[in-house]
């Protein structure tokens, strides 16, 4: 099945107020054209959830340039200073998560777990309004599932079925955003005939991705 679609029509499937995974850190293994699109279509109210937001016009920080989003997810926000500000002025909702406790609550989601239990943040300001859980003797938080309405994905190639592999540490996130996203919509570096992913290299497969983005310039053609 042909998956490609254009830019435009990838982002019109996005209503404001959605809530939405992006993939990447700090920007690298992010899907540029995607999120340049929702700038350019002016989406608001939005939920981002990510691991950062980049910084001034780059990554993620496009869309916190823009002022689209409401409320975001992150494990970290110090490499952007304009996302600290709308923070402090109370433009923008932050839950700041551990990197690792983050990634594992996407994993949670995406494979239909109740949670995950970690040590991270227990006697911090992270477990406060979290539940505890004392196994053998040590104490554990809960860490709640997340999930998400969409999760745009970076790759480094895809078929046009829609398989995807990643390129180096754009496998931090991506592929467990695949499993969380209720759409998950995908733009790759290079569209490669089916058969060119050698099988074993396949990281996301084609069952999780609904739509690819067409390849192209990032103006919606």
């Amino acid at each position: 099945m042909h998956k490609a679609i254009t830019l435009s029509d990838a982002i019109e499937m996005i209503p404001d107020g959605s809530s939405i995974m992006i993939g990447g850190f700090m920007g690298i293994g992010s899907p540029h054209r995607l999120i340049g699109e929702l700038v350019r279509q002016g989406r608001k109210n939005l939920t981002i959830i990510a691991n950062d937001t980049g910084r001034r016009g780059f990554g993620i920080g496009c869309l916190i340039d823009a002022k689209a989003v409401r409320r975001l997810v992150a494990s970290h926000i110090g490499t952007n200073p304009e996302t600290q500000r709308q923070m402090i002025a109370g433009e923008i909702e932050v839950e700041l998560c551990p990197q690792g406790t983050l990634a594992e609550r996407i994993r949670a989601a995406g494979y239909g777990l109740g949670g995950v239990l970690t040590p991270t943040g227990v006697g911090t300001t992270v477990a406060e309004d979290a539940r505890e859980i004392v196994v053998d003797g040590k104490t554990f938080l809960l860490a709640l599932p997340i999930s998400a309405d969409f999760a745009l994905l970076a790759a480094h190639r895809a078929d046009y079925h829609g398989n995807l592999d990643y390129m180096l540490t754009a496998r931090n996130f991506n592929p467990i955003m695949a499993m969380a996203g209720g759409t998950v919509i995908a733009e790759a570096a290079e569209i490669v005939p089916v058969g060119m992913i050698p099988p074993d290299e396949v990281i996301t497969p084609a069952a999780l991705v609904d739509h690819l983005v067409a390849r192209g310039k990032g103006n919606g053609r």
